[in-house]
């Protein structure tokens, strides 16, 4: 725990911090870390994460790129928006722009991101602004909202029982959007429960978790609230609009690895690799979710 302490502190004093304003008003909370003349690398968090959650893989990424990370909108040290509608998804995909437009100024930049990150960055992804400015895409535990509602449709005609059984996974976006149940989970617990919780999932002792975490948690649900329901009633035509790299964790608890069958069918650019974990593997084993978006990052 000493070591990771150490680790993090030395990360932080060689960051660059930045205060990104958005399309809306909002302010995110951003940090650069590295040589900027490198190949950008933004990573985008999940929930209910902040960007510290990937202070275990930025310095395995450091010897090839320029990262970029920042708390998305309601989350670590960004502004938390009043008004439910401005968690929407295109909302989101403007804020990686704004972020990007302001830290890293006329360049094309790598992406990758985990849970949350990878659900709104796929709103990115899928484009078309954004076409020649993101050079790879990694996506980690997050499906396209909108690929998987296609997979279900056809998975409940072809194999009713495995969708049921996709759906079972994920109650818990059901809880989040009753009024009281989610927020009340979050002010009763405490630290110390999320990070016995994540020990447990993962089977690693001592990972580290940010002290923000009930906070973020309780902000966070918006983020579900905001844009299952509109998405699961009306999926779109999602096309990618660069290659696309799936890190498929094969114990994820909380996404079906299934999912990310359908993206063949809506990326031209597609690969495909697996690893023996759990959903927070950016914590378990972040030197080796960093190799694997950096080996897809360099060929690109």
């Amino acid at each position: 725990m000493q070591a990771l302490q150490q680790s993090k502190q030395q990360l932080q004093q060689q960051a660059q911090q930045y205060w990104v304003k958005t399309t809306d008003g909002e302010q995110l909370f951003a940090q650069s870390f590295g040589d900027a003349s490198k190949p950008a690398m933004v990573l985008v968090h999940g929930y209910p994460d902040n960007q510290e959650v990937w202070e275990l893989v930025i310095p395995h990424l450091l010897n090839d790129f320029y990262v970029i990370s920042y708390d998305v909108r309601g989350a670590g040290r960004s502004t938390i928006p009043k008004k439910l509608s401005s968690y929407r998804l295109p909302q989101l995909s403007k804020d990686l722009n704004a972020v990007v437009e302001q830290v890293i100024p006329n360049r094309q930049f790598h992406l990758a991101a985990h849970d949350w990150g990878s659900i709104q960055t796929w709103e990115s992804v899928t484009e078309e602004s954004f076409r020649g400015k993101i050079l790879s895409y990694s996506t980690i535990s997050g499906p396209c909202l909108d690929h998987a509602q296609h997979y279900l449709q056809k998975a409940k005609t072809a194999q009713p029982l495995n969708a049921l059984k996709m759906l079972s996974k994920s109650w818990y976006i059901a809880v989040f959007h009753l009024p009281l149940l989610a927020p009340t989970y979050w002010r009763v617990s405490s630290v110390n429960q999320w990070q016995k919780f994540l020990n447990n999932l993962e089977k690693t002792k001592g990972l580290p978790v940010s002290q923000a975490v009930l906070q973020d948690g309780q902000h966070g649900i918006a983020l579900y609230r905001a844009n299952f329901i509109p998405t699961m009633l009306k999926p779109r035509k999602r096309y990618a609009q660069c290659p696309v790299q799936a890190i498929v964790l094969k114990r994820d608890r909380f996404v079906s690895p299934e999912y990310i069958d359908e993206v063949q069918h809506w990326a031209d650019d597609f690969s495909r690799v697996e690893v023996d974990a759990n959903h927070w593997a950016i914590l378990s084993q972040p030197q080796r979710i960093a190799q694997y978006i950096s080996d897809f990052a360099m060929k690109y």
